[in-house]
């Protein structure tokens, strides 16, 4: 089978598809050009940048048989359309966890011990030791909402930094691991640190002015999720009204180009989306996307 590789993949991944006899296209083909192109192949595989809507999909047809998304996330898919018109869409949930997790973590470190704004100010050639003086994570109070695999794998690690962690997530009802789960109020309401794992909801945003009203004066919140799930208007305003201490976020509305009054924010500590960008994940991910591929295509 024909396969474009539209996002780039593992150099191991490719060839495992090599190796099981398709034909690799690492090509990057510009959004506007893909209806014209797309009929050339089977499948294609994608990671954030590329959105396979209705247009794309209704021009693959008959000849593209699968959509994969390498990541987590699928929103840049039309996902049902495709698959009421015969095409299947896989993801690869489980790669990237340990990556967007430990990313979680160095948010919440930065925010707490001012690591951008010292990074800043002695670069500029600033002593300000007086003015950075931060919080420990320990005996803090993780809150995560969405409990699934890169909420839990978070979890494992906040314990281990002796943090407290508190849950909500509407699927889940009970877990392995030293959690407790309660309502998305009292998560709110409990937490140090909220950290958002959870898709965008098509009926409203995840964190919107009434959550950030519910959160503990002082608190942070983490955004390594999806761009989409925040109310970008409410959580600057929270911000400036010193509700929250601070945000780390690494998901933007509007990627690749997200608002700049959030991106230059003082109390914001930001990332291009990168929480699956580690060689680790990208080599797990490359390899289970050939799997789903080689699996699919039997």
């Amino acid at each position: 089978m024909k396969i474009l590789v539209n996002d780039g993949m593992s150099a191991e991944g490719m060839q495992m598809l090599r190796d099981a006899g398709h034909e690799v296209f690492d090509t990057k083909i510009p959004q506007e050009e893909l209806p014209a192109k797309i009929a050339e192949y089977d499948a294609i595989v994608v990671r954030s940048a590329t959105k396979v809507r209705q247009d794309v999909i209704d021009a693959g047809i008959p000849n593209l048989k699968a959509i994969v998304r390498g990541g987590v996330g699928v929103d840049n898919i039309d996902v049902q359309y495709a698959e009421d018109k015969g095409v299947r869409v896989m993801n690869t949930p489980a790669a990237s966890s340990d990556s967007v997790a430990e990313l979680t973590l160095a948010h919440m470190f930065a925010l707490s011990r001012h690591v951008i704004a010292a990074n800043i100010t002695m670069r500029a050639g600033q002593w300000n030791k007086k003015q950075y003086k931060g919080v420990e994570l320990a005996g803090k109070t993780l809150g995560i909402l969405g409990i699934g695999r890169i909420g839990k794998s978070l979890a494992k690690k906040a314990l281990a930094l002796g943090m407290k962690v508190i849950a909500y997530d509407p699927y889940v009802h009970s877990v392995d691991i030293d959690v407790e789960l309660l309502s998305r109020d009292d998560v709110l309401a409990r937490a140090d640190y909220v950290s958002l794992h959870m898709p965008v909801d098509p009926s409203g945003y995840v964190m919107s002015g009434a959550e950030f009203d519910k959160m503990k004066d002082g608190a942070f919140l983490i955004n390594c999720s999806r761009g989409g799930t925040v109310d970008e208007d409410a959580l600057l305003a929270a911000l400036n009204a010193g509700r929250l201490a601070g945000a780390g976020v690494d998901v933007f509305i509007g990627e690749p180009n997200p608002r700049e009054d959030l991106v230059k924010h003082p109390k914001v500590s930001v990332t291009p989306h990168i929480g699956a960008s580690t060689s680790e994940a990208q080599d797990r991910i490359g390899l289970e996307v050939a799997s789903l591929l080689i699996e699919f295509f039997k």
